[in-house]
């Protein structure tokens, strides 16, 4: 493999990616609305409903909206990320994913492929959604659309390499509401996206403390937190960095062709 293949094979990839993305126009709509409603609804009823001193010290509407920006971000990220798992799924039906694979070119360099264009679309939806924070005056600096930049790329390459392990073991598309269930819901309820950690622990919620630190979301949240007001969190990069890596290596070992076939081979004597 040279540069030359491999530039033609991102390429290939990522403008397939590109006009599907533009073909399904309710795809960006539907990105964005989910978000949406939560910054703009969860805001006030969770002050409603709860009063502020449960957020402290967001003691504003306004506050706390900043606050779970970065966490609804995250959310574009990791929506998009396993609808690509879902892409990957229905495309090793439709047996796109056995041509795609039968290219010359080693197969941890196409699914490379995939996650550089499928990181691309989540790019573009999240900075869909820091526009759309503009237009409801949700007070983010214009420098940190930049400093996010890639805060956001790695953490969208890390939920979209975890897309590509679920897709390893989701077989039918009827399969991918269990992985809405247990893997996106509570990846994202168990975060940092809509309240401090600092805030569970308070409260006694010691297992889901423990929990939200340890899931890689948590770190991608804070990652684009920290980087949208020009800081860089040292810890949360070391975690994204080395979830991607791994969930990336995993996949790829699921993707080997070679795998089910080693494992029904008879062994010697």
């Amino acid at each position: 493999m040279n540069v030359h293949h491999a530039a033609q094979a991102i390429l290939a990839v990522g403008s397939r990616e590109v006009v599907k993305f533009v073909h399904q126009k309710g795809r960006l709509f539907s990105s964005l609305v989910r978000p949406a409603l939560w910054l703009i609804v969860f805001a006030v009823g969770f002050q409603n409903v709860f009063g502020v001193a449960v957020i402290p010290p967001y003691e504003t509407y306004i506050e706390y909206q900043v606050y779970i920006a970065p966490g609804l971000l995250g959310m574009v990220l990791l929506f998009n990320g396993m609808q690509s798992s879902l892409a990957m799924v229905y495309d090793r039906e439709m047996g796109l994913m056995r041509l795609l694979l039968t290219a010359p070119l080693p197969r941890w360099f196409l699914l490379l492929c995939k996650l550089v264009a499928g990181t691309l679309l989540s790019t573009l939806q999240a900075y869909a959604f820091l526009i759309l924070c503009a237009v409801f005056q949700v007070d983010i600096p214009w420098a940190g659309w930049i400093y996010a930049l890639p805060a956001i790329v790695v953490s969208g390459m890390m939920l979209g390499a975890l897309g590509l392990l679920l897709s390893v073991h989701i077989k039918q598309l009827e399969n991918f509401a269990g992985t809405m269930n247990f893997v996106i819901f509570p990846m994202f309820f168990v975060s940092s996206a809509l309240y401090p950690l600092w805030k569970l622990q308070e409260a006694g919620a010691e297992i889901v403390y423990q929990l939200a630190r340890f899931n890689p979301f948590t770190h991608a949240v804070e990652l684009i937190r920290h980087a949208l007001y020009g800081r860089l969190n040292g810890l949360a990069m070391v975690v994204v960095i080395g979830s991607l890596v791994i969930f990336f290596a995993l996949a790829a070992h699921g993707y080997n062709p070679q795998r089910g076939l080693i494992k029904r081979s008879p062994q010697p004597a």
